[in-house]
């Protein structure tokens, strides 16, 4: 999504944050029964809507690559919060919470959105293209850090089961934060001509940078919509796990809604460009959510872990593991050669229906 207007900041883009502000007070002063939970969805989404237009806002003032990183970082938060929050406030902790949170994020950038992208950037412009070497990097870190956190716990002897011992958890923290810390400085330091747009005339002229007033504006909108979508979200888990155990749904489909609700931003935004010719901006958007998905959600949880002495099980399960690695060779072929086709993003989509449907049937 670009702003079209950058000279002033839309009413609904405000109205938005204030109207969940508003709602989230009547929940917890009134505690309003089953009805008032449709309003706090749609207050939830709406806001969702108003965060993406506020980060885009602030990227484009920032400009690339450091502008997608905006975005990325906004998702992150929400997801961590989310994680965390549910992980303290049971008193009995899902531990398998934010394994199925980070591997859904995973499925979902990695299948869903990349494929989306590139279904509808195919469909409108047969082919487009990319900097080969910034979508390499992105890879390369997220093979290491997907089979470092979710399948190296397998096969680990210190602990029996798909858990790592409190060393090995303090290691994999550690070693998370520096392979994601590491791929920013390349990103925006080293080797940021490696996520740029390509100069080659097919590009979108970037937009023009909003006037100081409207990105401080923006700024603040943002953070208040981010925090708006965390209380709400949190609100609206207890009933959802109450609702998926009526329908029979497995309990760790929690895992997917949450993924999808934070990713909702990201997804929007990549799509968007993807549709208007920026597919490098697209795929810097979609590889850095889920690169900083598991580089930073994996070290908070492991501390939050290890300071509350709450269980968490980061091993994937046989079957999860599977569609992990197809996903991951996958990826490296349609992001191994720097154009796209409708055919990649088909593919994609195809996998990411695999996946909700043993989400749901496993």
């Amino acid at each position: 999504m670009k702003p079209q207007d950058l000279s002033r900041v839309p009413p609904w883009t405000w109205a938005c944050p204030l109207a969940a502000v508003l709602v989230l007070a009547a929940h917890f002063v009134f505690h309003p029964g089953f009805p008032f939970l449709v309003i706090e969805a749609i207050a939830l989404i709406a806001t969702v809507f108003a965060a993406v237009y506020h980060a885009e806002v602030v990227a484009h003032s920032i400009g690339e690559p450091l502008g997608t990183l905006v975005l990325s970082l906004a998702v992150t938060i929400i997801e961590v919060s989310l994680i965390v929050s549910i992980m303290l406030t049971h008193e009995k902790a899902n531990a398998v919470l934010a394994r199925d949170t980070v591997f859904a994020a995973v499925m979902m950038v990695c299948n869903g959105i990349v494929g989306l992208c590139l279904l509808a950037g195919g469909l409108r412009h047969r082919e487009q293209s990319f900097q080969l070497q910034g979508a390499n990097a992105a890879l390369s870190v997220l093979i290491a850090l997907t089979t470092l956190t979710l399948i190296l716990p397998n096969v680990t002897v210190a602990t029996p089961g798909p858990m790592f011992s409190r060393a090995q958890l303090v290691f994999a923290a550690i070693v998370s934060a520096i392979l994601y810390l590491g791929f920013l400085f390349v990103q925006t330091v080293r080797h940021r001509d490696y996520f740029l747009l390509p100069g080659d005339g097919t590009e979108e002229t970037p937009a023009p940078s909003a006037p100081g007033k409207v990105v401080a504006l923006s700024c603040g909108l943002l953070l208040v919509a981010l925090a708006s979508v965390v209380l709400l979200a949190e609100s609206l888990e207890p009933p959802l796990e109450h609702g998926l155990v009526a329908i029979r749904v497995p309990v760790g489909f929690v895992g997917v809604v949450i993924a999808s609700l934070v990713l909702l931003p990201e997804g929007l935004a990549s799509f968007r460009a993807a549709h208007a010719n920026r597919l490098q901006t697209s795929i810097n958007l979609a590889l850095g959510a889920v690169l900083a998905t598991i580089g930073l959600t994996i070290p908070v949880v492991a501390g939050v872990s290890l300071l509350f002495h709450q269980p968490l099980t980061l091993g994937l399960n046989p079957e999860q593991t599977v569609l992990l690695v197809v996903t991951l060779i996958i990826s490296v072929l349609t992001l191994g050669t720097g154009r796209t086709t409708v055919l990649q993003g088909i593919v994609h989509l195809m996998l990411f229906a695999v996946f909700l449907f043993l989400s749901i049937i496993p």
